[in-house]
């Protein structure tokens, strides 16, 4: 089968970054899913590993983790699907990636994708739903019933494109999302942010003018180190911080007058421990397809290239490490 990867760990500068290759086709057992791949999705993980991990000795590298496609074949233990179905998933980080021809991927972190998407549009959904309905949902435990303030810290990315969205359709927060160019800020306008601010200003400066003094639920997606001084301002007293990077650096002191609560979100926790409750993220995905379909949720696809290769896969790493995207970058179909 076609597949994209490298062997060593690199950056994109290197002569080839990613690869065009060809590897066996995987085989179905206990309770996994052979997908066939349709699309996927392109997220700040994918550059990171591809810096940081070599491959195993003599072995091939395959990032992805976001996919859509269809099932090929079910393992001996599979319940919840068959060979036929439309599925979408983030995966796991330890096992072989999506820019694969097909996956092998667990039934528990897969769900049933959304009817009225195509699959570049459902792609562009898992690794950012999952991240964000765990972070609101399972770390900071929010009150779908409180009116409390959630302030969103690079909102107009893939995984605050969904949290906003995700918060104005299941809770009554006020939800203030941060972006620094016009664009960005029409992005936020569109999914539903009550106020929109600019995260290379003041922040506290601006929450002011708003008469937010402070806020109950802070967020932090990217850039944490930038901003723990203007967060340690801002949070309320008792308040909660949530974030998903790798600050450099973290003084947690500045939190600690106001008892402030911290979290750290990372998705793939339950299938790197293959914790009990690893099928919560097949359960979460499945909500979300239904908000979808229900017309509630929109995709946060925001750009598609095509078809599935090292180039465009390059092309969409160049992307995701400028950090000026808006949205998702999609890479759909291979070449036959």
């Amino acid at each position: 089968m076609k597949a994209i990867g490298y062997q060593h760990a690199n950056q994109l500068t290197s002569t080839s970054p990613l690869t065009d290759i060809e590897l066996p086709m995987p085989s179905a057992t206990g309770k996994d899913l052979l997908v066939k791949i349709s699309a996927v999705s392109v997220n700040p993980v994918d550059t990171k590993v591809r810096q940081r991990a070599d491959a195993e000795a003599g072995q091939w590298k395959v990032l992805g983790w976001d996919a859509a496609g269809i099932v090929e074949a079910v393992g001996d233990e599979v319940t919840e699907f068959k060979p036929g179905d439309t599925v979408f998933y983030a995966g796991d980080l330890t096992r072989s990636g999506s820019n694969a021809e097909y996956q092998l991927v667990d039934e528990r972190l897969v769900g049933r994708a959304p009817k009225s998407l195509s699959m570049a549009q459902a792609a562009a959904i898992p690794l950012t739903a999952i991240t964000a309905w765990e972070m609101l949902f399972d770390r900071l435990k929010v009150d779908p019933k409180s009116n409390k303030s959630l302030l969103i810290i690079g909102a107009a990315g893939g995984v605050g494109s969904i949290m906003v969205q995700l918060a104005k359709q299941l809770t009554q927060l006020t939800v203030i999302g941060t972006a620094s160019r016009p664009e960005s800020s029409q992005w936020l306008q569109s999914l539903g942010c009550d106020h929109i601010i600019n995260h290379r200003q003041s922040m506290s400066e601006q929450l002011a003018t708003l008469e937010l003094s402070d806020v109950d639920y802070v967020v932090s997606l990217t850039n944490s180190d930038d901003h723990l001084e203007e967060i340690a301002k801002i949070v309320a007293p008792q308040g909660q911080f949530g974030l998903i990077d790798d600050p450099q650096r973290f003084d947690i002191m500045p939190f600690k007058m106001k008892s402030v609560s911290l979290h750290w979100e990372f998705m793939y926790t339950r299938s790197m421990f293959q914790t009990e409750d690893m099928a919560m993220q097949h359960q979460l995905l499945n909500r979300v397809a239904e908000l979808i379909d229900a017309g509630k949720l929109n995709t946060t696809l925001g750009e598609t290239l095509s078809p599935i290769n090292a180039s465009n896969l390059i092309l969409a790493h160049q992307k995701i490490e400028s950090q000026r995207t808006i949205g998702k970058i999609v890479v759909e179909g291979f070449d036959r």
